[in-house]
């Protein structure tokens, strides 16, 4: 039986955490590029798979060192920055036009870029010490799995309305300079931590 106020509680709290992570960021920058619903295809299964492996994994998660994972999300960051930034220049038609683009394409590289940038992610091991303490699987992954879904919705829908008003160009450079922000910062944390 799923109780509908762990699921709330963990819905509160994943979403809270999860609304200034890169996350929002990621579907911004896929939902100006792709079709939404083909982009939130590939991070919505991209998110229930890291929620069944965090609810799974429970507490288990937390044990990994700290410096590791800052390090890890620091390259990725550095990586996703690169990528964009070393991407050569899309004429804004040509990216308008998500019928160009197959499902599988779009939904997968939605898929790969959460699958690997959430990995070890602070929504990942709170969704997993939460399932240790609740010892409610079922309502915490639900709760998680939804906070994160509404997360990559809001980042893909204010994609799609930036790009009404905002270049493409500029906003891929904008996501960049985030994006390098915060992969030294992290590396900074790792060093320093």
């Amino acid at each position: 039986m799923i109780s509908l106020t762990v699921t709330a509680v963990v819905f509160g709290v994943v979403f809270l955490a999860e609304l200034p992570d890169k996350t929002a960021l990621a579907g911004l920058v896929l939902g100006t590029r792709y079709r939404a619903s083909y982009v939130f295809a590939g991070v919505a299964a991209a998110f229930a798979l890291h929620v069944a492996l965090a609810v799974a994994a429970g507490s288990v998660l937390t044990l990994l060192p700290q410096q590791i994972v800052q390090a890890l999300t620091g390259v990725l960051f550095l990586g996703g920055a690169a990528v964009l930034l070393l991407k050569k220049g899309e004429d804004d038609e040509e990216v308008r036009k998500p019928e160009n683009q197959s499902f599988w394409k779009v939904s997968g590289a939605g898929f790969m870029l959460i699958l690997v940038a959430e990995f070890g992610d602070l929504t990942q091991i709170m969704t997993a010490n939460l399932a240790a303490r609740y010892e409610d699987p079922l309502s915490v992954g639900l709760g998680a799995v939804l906070a994160l879904w509404a997360v990559a919705g809001i980042g893909i829908v204010g994609g799609k309305a930036l790009m009404k008003k905002v270049p493409l160009r500029l906003i891929t450079q904008i996501a960049a300079l985030v994006m390098l922000a915060l992969g030294v910062w992290s590396l900074w944390e790792a060093v320093t931590g």
